[in-house]
């Protein structure tokens, strides 16, 4: 049991937090959203966002205007730290959890889920304002049915979430009325406060083999899973992968049951790796140890089953083993948020997933999210294989590095999926026509067709644009950013080349009556960036 908090050492309160920009924007517009007349706001902010920072923030202003509010969590781990991050506002708290202290009187109240199912005095408690920590699982509990519709009707409710998309029909949408979100991950990426990441893949023959696992509402049988998961073999080979990719890195696995994760764990110290595992009945003293020597390096291998995916905030881990199938994208996106935190102070560069599961190619990255969304249960939701926001998937058969299907070279090996594609001409692209164009799927021979008219345009002197919409023409699309550079001149042009680009550039930008920023930009999307200096600035020297 964790301890109360009056069997803790009394330590000086330190400051409270300060909100990164976007916390506080985040707050800002909830406050909006709220003044707008909605009482039923779900706010969004994916792992590795601080949503600690953002509730505490939220319990704080509110106690300050005397407001009283209940916090709802659902693992009993989050009670303490929930408890730790209200002390960091210097909050007073009172609790509805067994082996903690009960104090009505407290203006703020964290509350277990279970122990609330087993109490009654909260259901008269006046609060103003409800609070659902991990709130497309703590909304759907009986408690938080009975306090939206019969107990608290009248008061402010918040649903915090990293993944507002969960199983089955019954969604958010279906209870809450409008949405505040954080900026999606590769923003908070670029801004420097999540780690850029790597993802890697197993060959398919080590893969899970999901033939015969059924799904039960929504995601793979766990009985069936154990059978395809938890083989000699394919443990064996992702420590050999670990091995190869990332030794000696500080690691968490993520299992099917608890007997999978000590096997696993087993394998890694058979290995010569130090490695343990983590279960739900494991003692919080155990637990907490356990954190902090994977925290430490001293542990360099933590599996676990549905433990680590949630309410777990070791900064310095490096890398993340998914080896349970899944179908959620809620438990996909939290279990690879464990990873990207961001720990300058012990060298960490960037997180590695090391996927055996199949999850990134059937769930995608959290970069792949641009936008979010409250879900309603009766459009198509997460039970339908693959989310809008999963671009395709491709894995390298050089390193197995996974990256996004229209990327055509491996950022990790250089291997080039273009090699070996045939090398279309005007000609062929005339021959073949608009309709048998259209049905051509594979990305590199797409690429290969851009790159064929971006050649005709500079050669027959057309306006470069004209390739691109030429392109959407035949595929209904767009093509892809990074297909540019090098379609014409490949990948080492000479500096003749890039003259002459540079004078048919700027003879369409004075026919079209353009500005040289269009030329740099154009000469830089054929020689990439920075290049506009180097080849234009090496001529006038």
């Amino acid at each position: 049991m964790e301890p109360a908090p009056s069997d803790r050492q009394p330590a000086p309160s330190p400051a409270p937090p300060k909100l990164r920009p976007y916390q506080a924007q985040l707050v800002n517009d909830l406050y909006g959203k709220l003044m707008a007349g909605f009482r039923k706001v779900v706010i969004i902010a994916g792992t590795g966002a601080g949503k600690t920072v953002i509730s505490g923030q939220i319990c704080a202003h509110a106690e300050a205007k005397g407001s009283r509010l209940l916090f709802l969590v659902h693992l009993d781990v989050l009670v303490g730290q929930t408890y730790d991050k209200m002390k960091s506002f210097g909050l007073p708290c009172g609790f509805i959890k067994a082996g903690w202290p009960e104090n009505p009187d407290a203006p703020i109240q964290i509350a277990s889920v279970q122990t609330m199912a087993k109490r009654d005095w909260w259901k008269t408690w006046p609060a103003d304002l409800v609070f659902y920590d991990e709130g497309h699982t703590t909304v759907f509990s009986q408690v938080g049915q009975e306090l939206l519709y019969n107990t608290h009707p009248g008061a402010i409710h918040l649903a915090m979430t990293a993944t507002p998309h969960r199983l089955g029909n019954d969604q958010l949408g279906d209870h809450f009325e409008t949405l505040v979100a954080a900026p999606p991950p590769s923003a908070i990426q670029k801004m420097g406060f999540l780690a850029p990441m790597k993802y890697f893949g197993i060959p398919a023959e080590d893969q899970v083999d999901l033939n015969g696992v059924q799904l039960v509402a929504g995601d793979y049988n766990e009985k069936q899973l154990k059978n395809a998961c938890d083989r000699p073999e394919l443990i064996q080979r992702v420590v050999q992968e670990w091995l190869r990719l990332t030794p000696d890195r500080r690691t968490i696995a993520f299992c099917v049951d608890v007997g999978h994760a000590r096997h696993v764990a087993e394998a890694f110290r058979q290995a010569g790796v130090q490695a343990d595992y983590v279960a739900g009945n494991t003692p919080i003293k155990k637990r907490q140890q356990l954190y902090g020597a994977i925290a430490s390096g001293d542990l360099r291998v933590l599996t676990s089953c549905n433990v680590l995916s949630i309410g777990f905030d070791v900064p310095s881990i490096e890398v993340g083993l998914l080896l349970r199938p899944t179908m959620s994208s809620a438990l996909h996106q939290q279990q690879i948020g464990r990873v990207m935190r961001i720990s300058p102070q012990t060298g960490k560069t960037h997180g590695t997933i090391l996927d055996q599961a199949g999850n990134l190619q059937r769930l995608g990255f959290p970069e792949d999210i641009t936008t979010y969304e409250l879900p309603l249960g009766s459009v198509e939701t997460e039970a339908q294989p693959g989310q809008a926001h999963s671009a395709p998937k491709k894995q390298c058969p050089a390193c197995n590095a996974c990256i996004q299907s229209f990327v055509m070279e491996c950022p990790e090996c250089g291997h080039d999926w273009m090699a070996d594609r045939p090398i279309y001409t005007q000609d062929l692209i005339a021959l073949m026509g608009r309709e048998q164009l259209s049905q051509i799927t594979d990305e590199a021979e797409r690429c290969r067709i851009y790159q064929a008219l971006r050649q005709r345009c500079f050669r027959q002197g057309y306006d470069p644009n004209l390739a691109r919409n030429n392109y959407h023409e035949y595929f209904a699309v767009w093509p892809h950013d990074s297909w540019t550079q090098g379609a014409i001149f490949g990948k080492r042009p000479s500096r003749v080349q890039a003259d002459n680009y540079r004078i048919f550039l700027e003879r369409i930008a004075r026919k079209r009556g353009r500005a040289v920023n269009w030329v740099m930009a154009e000469f830089e999307k054929e020689f990439g960036g920075g290049s506009w200096g180097m080849f234009v600035g090496m001529r006038s020297a």
